[in-house]
């Protein structure tokens, strides 16, 4: 119902989802295969002698058409030199996003897209990556498949899929708002950064504003999702608190970005890697951001996965 009454809303861009925008050509037709974004640059480290590699990409996950469609690295938060995040970044042009839902979250059993990833989706799977938290504990909306679960929230974080399997973060109703293409809207608190900013007000000790954290211990595991510039998604995740977080998605060129879910169980990101290019995408050829992320590869392939998670495919 509420999509139905928005959509005659026009789409609101500002800064860098402008940006966005001009890189993807979108919101009609399929993003450009053959313009890639450029390569990210390097990563500083936050302390003055870098372990090796960080910051440093890495390719991950299978090529699409014959490019590097994701890459990864590492970082230590600014106040936690035995620690590292991993972060993700994913090249927009060559990958397509698709919201998938669960039984749990955002509820529902008649879902098209849902675990297991199925057959067909696995030829061009590239990466996954968990959602948010309950509906219950976003305070915003979700839209799929032409349902709208929750009403979407003025103001709130969105992270927003187009039909042509574009994406954006930002602001609903000033970034981002509902539009013919929009095909899924997945909210969760509000923005973590803005105008490539952390926003104000965060504190190290939170363990309630930013989502419950496990045992009440602030550097828990935490995941992220930015849009940079030049349109491309980034992933963060790794034991730490909300101000470190914020750090490294702004670190990692982040103009907009927003928290995912939190603690051990729910945060994780896999890329798959066949051994042709046009191979399936399997457990057995992925791999986590991170080699400590309790959940493995296998997480988006199971029928007991009942939350909701964004594939990215080639």
């Amino acid at each position: 119902m509420l999509a139905s009454a928005l959509a005659s809303v026009p789409l609101l861009l500002a800064g860098g989802a402008a940006a966005a925008v001009t890189a993807h050509g979108h919101r009609g037709g399929h993003p450009p295969r053959a313009t890639p974004l450029p390569a990210p640059a390097p990563l500083g480290s936050f302390y003055p002698t870098p372990l090796a590699g960080e910051g440093r990409w890495r390719p991950a996950g299978r090529l699409v058409d014959g490019n590097v469609a994701v890459y990864e690295t590492t970082m230590r938060p600014p106040d936690l030199p035995a620690v590292e995040a991993g972060v993700a970044w994913m090249d927009t042009r060559l990958l397509r996003a698709r919201l998938y839902s669960g039984s749990l979250s955002p509820g529902g059993l008649d879902w098209r897209y849902t675990a297991p990833v199925s057959h067909a989706a696995a030829r061009d799977l590239v990466a996954a990556f968990n959602g948010g938290f309950l509906l219950k504990d976003s305070h915003g909306g979700y839209l799929s498949e032409g349902k709208t679960v929750a009403p979407l929230v003025e103001g709130a974080a969105s992270l927003v899929i187009y039909a042509d399997g574009s994406a954006d973060v930002g602001q609903w109703g000033r970034d981002v708002s509902m539009t013919r293409s929009v095909v899924a809207v997945r909210q969760n608190l509000t923005l973590l950064v803005d105008r490539g900013r952390p926003v104000p007000g965060l504190r190290p000790t939170d363990t309630s504003l930013w989502g419950y954290a496990l045992d009440n211990v602030a550097d828990t595991w935490r995941s992220g999702l930015g849009i940079t510039a030049d349109g491309a998604l980034v992933y963060v995740a790794g034991p730490m608190d909300i101000v470190d977080l914020a750090d490294i998605l702004v670190r990692a060129g982040s103009v907009r970005a927003m928290t995912l879910d939190m603690n051990p169980l729910w945060t994780v990101f896999a890329t798959y890697r066949p051994s042709s290019p046009n191979g399936y995408a399997a457990p057995s050829n992925g791999t986590d951001l991170l080699p400590t992320m309790v959940q493995s590869p296998q997480r988006f392939f199971s029928l007991a996965y009942s939350r909701d998670f964004v594939a990215m495919s080639g």
